[in-house]
């Protein structure tokens, strides 16, 4: 098989089995021809003999990609909160594959990468209504995860050193280390204070040194346990021996919901933050492009839980979820560029100078040296669709999701969580729902996915299983795909 054929191959599958599960002959022709590539001893990774390229092209296309979750590249994929992948933002992929650069030094005499990654971070700030002058710590990551471990690590090495300071000792904590910089400045814990806080922020507190125990939640109450206590916090952040990290959800996982109601709640915490040297990590994954939304009453609720996330230190964001551009693009803002290269730095390497800029080095703003051009698929759909066409983009995930939750509030077989009480303009673009019927609860997820029109994700509220759809994808069509959830969910109900 040839380059073209290949690729033919590919665009044929994408077309025919965007709507389906891989099915189990598929898995199991990719099981067997893993088998038969197994001598004794040897694994199945590194044949002894080469195949040639025709041989591998061909088992991908034929073999590998059939055993993929095809309903990832459709309107109605609704698991995780994983976006698509736009046509414009696949092309600038395939052109970043072919020319392989790295974004690591700035040299603009050597090649524009920087410069287009610049362009297209001040692009997203502008995108989110955030100030780029106020924002001068900008890069790509992974992810949010990757992201979020940058929030913590500055965060962390910000409140030290403000309690170092307060000691009189110069020092700062990349050079003494956490431990040091504890005990230099007095300090017996660093605790991260939050609501509904994300997996990804213990995994990052786990990375950084402070631990997942660091973590305290801080619930509003019972029935909002997105939504931050402030006065919780406050109380907290009173205690002379702890610095903190206060961690704000824009986009709690299975609601959708924000730990602050607005602007007077930022504005607070801000205050706060400021009395006591604490800094303000923001984890908007896919809550921040509520600010993006046309400012219209069909949409007033959501900007406003949105509003003031300008006030914080660092901000996560995920291009690869609402953005729709590929894996693996994550977005970090931090408006404290001295705490970001500090902790950053790649030091003195001198091979890897790239001289004084107002563009500094992506390797100086996060965990690689080496990464991806992860920008130019950015770069390419902001520039595709601007404002206008990516503010549309956002409207119809969110029409979608509220046009979902709707269907789910009236139903007589499903519950919508977290409560049948709320009122449509709090659906951002995630619902969360279960049957009522205890026994289809127990299968629901698994029977709405082997349909293979439609994919959602299992989870868990109030001990109990639940099903949480996720709309994050650029091709969805309201007035079609509502017709075909509430077609499945009616007939899975009628048949259980």
């Amino acid at each position: 098989m040839d380059l073209g054929a290949y690729h033919s191959a590919l665009a044929r599958h994408a077309n025919t089995a965007s709507h389906t599960l891989p099915s189990r002959e598929a898995v199991d022709q990719l099981h067997a021809l893993l088998a038969s590539s197994t001598s004794p001893g040897r694994n199945p990774g590194l044949p002894e003999q080469g195949k040639g390229a025709s041989s591998v092209l061909s088992n991908i296309a034929n073999t590998i990609v059939p055993s993929l979750n095809g309903q990832a590249t459709t309107s109605r994929y609704y698991g995780f909160v994983s976006g698509g992948s736009h046509p414009v933002a696949q092309a600038a992929d395939n052109a970043v594959t072919a020319l392989d650069q790295n974004v690591m030094v700035h040299l603009p005499d050597q090649s524009a990468a920087t410069m287009v990654e610049d362009v297209a971070l001040r692009g997203l700030l502008e995108l989110v209504n955030l100030d780029e002058e106020r924002w001068k710590g900008r890069t790509f990551t992974t992810g949010a995860t990757g992201s979020n471990v940058l929030g913590l690590a500055c965060g962390r090495d910000y409140v030290l050193a403000k309690k170092l300071q307060k000691k009189g000792n110069t020092a700062t904590p990349d050079h003494l280390g956490i431990l040091g910089a504890c005990l230099g400045a007095g300090v017996k814990s660093i605790r991260i204070l939050s609501s509904g806080s994300h997996s990804t922020i213990g995994k990052a507190a786990s990375v950084v040194g402070l631990g997942r125990a660091s973590i305290v939640e801080l619930p509003f109450s019972e029935s909002e346990p997105w939504r931050l206590d402030l006065a919780a916090v406050e109380a907290m952040l009173q205690e002379n021996d702890s610095v903190n990290i206060v961690s704000i959800s824009a986009g709690e996982v299975n609601t959708g919901r924000f730990a602050t109601t607005g602007l007077e709640d930022m504005k607070r915490l801000r205050d706060l933050a400021d009395e006591y040297d604490s800094w303000i990590h923001v984890d908007g994954a896919f809550g921040i492009f509520a600010r993006s939304l046309p400012a219209t009453d069909e949409f007033k609720l959501l900007k406003q839980w949105a509003e003031g996330i300008e006030l914080a230190d660092s901000i996560t964001a995920d291009g690869h979820k609402c953005l729709n551009v590929p894996y693996d693009t994550g977005i970090f803002f931090c408006k404290h560029l001295d705490v970001q290269t500090r902790v950053f730095s790649n030091g003195s390497a001198a091979y890897l100078s790239g001289g004084s800029s107002e563009i500094p080095s992506p390797m100086n703003l996060g965990l690689e040296n080496s990464r991806r051009f992860r920008a130019l698929p950015v770069y390419a759909l902001l520039q595709s669709e601007g404002r206008e066409g990516m503010q549309q983009m956002f409207v119809r995930m969110v029409r979608m999701a509220r046009a979902v939750a709707a269907s789910i509030r009236t139903s007589e077989h499903y519950e919508l969580l977290p409560s049948v009480a709320d009122q449509g303009d709090k659906t951002h673009i995630i619902v969360l729902f279960r049957a009522k019927n205890d026994d289809l609860n127990r299968v629901l997820v698994s029977k709405i996915n082997q349909t293979g029109r439609m994919y959602v994700s299992g989870t868990m509220w109030n001990g109990q299983p639940a099903c949480r759809v996720a709309v994050a994808n650029w091709k969805v069509n309201v007035d079609e795909d509502i017709k075909v959830v509430e077609e499945i969910l009616n007939t899975i109900a009628g048949n259980s």
